[in-house]
């Protein structure tokens, strides 16, 4: 059975406050209609800090795209590979173990992918499979842990190195004036997670079943519109209700696992916002704790797109309470509005 180890995170050295985040905003757009409204919305994330890989006034101006697409290589192959260094640490690994390098990232474009460089620079083999995925947004944590499920259950022996790298500051837009524009400035963050799926041995969540969801006719609620400034994000008041329609999707898998949704031992969800996770405690029936970790990662580091779901795991690590045989749900949000989810029990490598 799949086994996903230990993730290993990294934030980047720049940290902005709620408080400064508001202050920002009341600066910025002190004659904006609804800024009363978009304080309040952005006080009530929850997020109370976030990490920038460049400071906060390099973030507010806009060199153009060609630049921000040079800051996104140079910073990511300074960065990246120290986390897969420690990710492969963690699963007792070397780099020419690995088959499949699954890498996501949905703030960022480069081609060939970061994975090619990684090949190349890190000692993976020559014959190592590449999967870049760069259009699920937060929801492809969930889609590479996935991927990697399927491909060690195609190939039992195969070893799968997941990577998110996601610099959201890079997607920062002055001109964007709308509501979900300026509350996704004191939401989103910047991170890097690494974790590796071992077909064989290792500690962490072995992998049972994954499935994903759409709901129907949403694709325009999260979105990018690509222009010549780069991405810009667009986001539908509507998301933060989604949980309704998701949780039954939540159970249905569970369901069909023979399990109960909402009588598992840990849950590890993509943090979008706090109601999301508010709604989810109240739809499967269980109680706000369950979704500690998702919490921390949303309070301490904001939404860090696809490094959530990888960022939560980590802290269910580093607070030693799983016991073999527990079980658990994972699961990431995005656009779609998709669901990824996987189920599994926690094992330790004997």
């Amino acid at each position: 059975m799949a086994v996903l180890c230990k993730p290993a995170i990294a934030v980047p050295e720049y940290v902005i406050t709620q408080d400064e985040t508001l202050e920002l905003a009341r600066r910025l757009h002190k004659d904006h209609a609804q800024l009363r409204l978009v304080l309040r919305l952005i006080e009530h994330t929850g997020v109370l800090t976030r990490r920038l890989i460049q400071p906060i006034d390099k973030v507010l101006k806009h060199p153009g795209l060609d630049a921000r697409s040079t800051v996104y290589e140079q910073e990511s192959k300074a960065r990246v590979p120290s986390v897969v260094r420690r990710a492969l640490d963690e699963a007792e690994l070397e780099p020419q173990q690995i088959d499949l390098i699954v890498y996501v990232s949905c703030t960022g474009f480069m081609m060939p992918s970061l994975t090619a460089w990684l090949i190349n620079t890190m000692g993976f083999r020559t014959d190592t499979r590449q999967m870049p995925i760069a259009q699920l947004g937060c929801a492809a944590g969930g889609a590479a842990i996935n991927r990697a499920h399927d491909f060690c259950t195609a190939y039992p022996d195969a070893n799968v190195l997941v990577v998110a790298c996601e610099f959201c500051s890079l997607c920062y837009q002055p001109t964007d004036l709308g509501v979900g524009s300026l509350l996704s400035n004191g939401l989103f963050g910047d991170a890097i997670a690494a974790a590796v799926v071992r077909g064989r041995g290792g500690t962490g969540v072995s992998l049972e079943r994954n499935g994903s969801y759409l709901i129907p006719h949403t694709e325009d609620w999260i979105s990018y519109a690509v222009r010549s400034t780069g991405f810009h994000f667009q986001l539908d008041k509507r998301v933060p209700g989604t949980m309704e329609p998701l949780a039954p999707a939540l159970r249905e898998l569970a369901l069909q696992h023979e399990w109960d949704a909402g009588k598992l031992d840990f849950y590890l969800v993509h943090a979008g916002g706090p109601r999301i996770l508010d709604d989810l405690s109240r739809f499967l029936d269980v109680p706000p704790e369950a979704f500690r970790f998702s919490r921390a990662t949303l309070t301490e580091y904001g939404n860090i797109a696809s490094a959530v779901v990888l960022d939560a795991l980590a802290r269910m690590f580093d607070e030693g309470c799983a016991g073999d045989g527990h079980r658990g749900l994972l699961a990431g949000f995005g656009p779609g509005i998709t669901a990824e989810i996987a189920l599994g029990s926690w094992t330790t490598d004997s």
